[in-house]
């Protein structure tokens, strides 16, 4: 039997600012990926959505990210190593502090937006975020796209192949830019066909029509687009009927 987990970017408000139904996606993910305060999120944010995930038994991730809160973290940015790593590291501590107040701890790091794509070719910035997840916790895994550079780095952290359900992949398997038309899926009948298809046959069509070859073991459905809960619930309402066994990878 197949199996898989579901995860989302949660707690990606701010202030009185709200994105997302956090709670109802806590009802359908097995992980949470919890914004730490440099893209999205602050304290109270964090707190609340760490309590509901612990009072629902989904795994907490740190969802760490340049520090741009204008630009939700989807602007690249050049940061010296060690400052990226002296960041994530602070991302890190802050939200596992936050999380064993409320009976849990971080059980993964997953980058956000622009840092999550730069990460998967620029083998400098990927180490700079490994040694923040080494300085930390080395039993942490960290969550990224098949053949990113973290995996040349990791030097014996553990590396966790995700895919995206609601995502458009180039043949080469990284994910359409989101400034290009169709690089997100939002009909919940194609996401969810989508992700049988990768839990089950490790496939996805790219959007030239070829055909990409994956081994996921984390699926993210992301919790700030239209009609996120449904396509959630979508999602893993087709992946129990296909007999995928469900469960954090951490």
């Amino acid at each position: 039997m197949p199996v898989m987990d579901i995860n989302a970017d949660l707690g990606e408000g701010f202030g009185v600012w709200e994105l997302g139904d956090d709670l109802a996606l806590l009802d359908v993910i097995t992980s949470a990926n919890v914004a730490c305060g440099f893209h999205a999120g602050d304290p109270l944010i964090m707190r609340r959505v760490c309590a509901a995930a612990v009072g629902r038994g989904v795994a907490i991730g740190a969802q760490v990210s340049y520090r741009d809160l204008a630009g939700f973290g989807r602007r690249e940015m050049d940061v010296a190593p060690e400052e990226l790593t002296a960041e994530v590291l602070y991302q890190v501590a802050a939200l596992d502090g936050i999380a064993r107040a409320e009976g849990g701890r971080v059980r993964y790091v997953k980058p956000h937006g622009a840092l999550y794509n730069r990460l998967a070719r620029d083998p400098a910035q990927a180490r700079a975020v490994a040694d923040a997840v080494r300085a930390y916790d080395t039993t942490l895994p960290l969550l990224t796209l098949p053949g990113s550079a973290l995996y040349e780095v990791a030097d014996g952290l553990t590396v966790v192949e995700e895919c995206f359900a609601d995502r458009a992949y180039t043949p080469e398997g990284r994910l359409v830019s989101r400034r290009e038309p169709g690089a997100v899926v939002h009909d919940p009948e194609q996401v969810a066909g989508r992700a049988v298809r990768m839990a089950t046959e490790g496939r996805v069509t790219a959007v030239d029509g070829s055909e990409v070859s994956l081994a996921p073991r984390s699926m993210c459905v992301h919790g700030d687009t239209p009609g996120a809960v449904e396509l959630a619930r979508a999602v893993r309402g087709a992946l129990k009927d296909a007999e995928v066994r469900l469960e954090p990878f951490a």
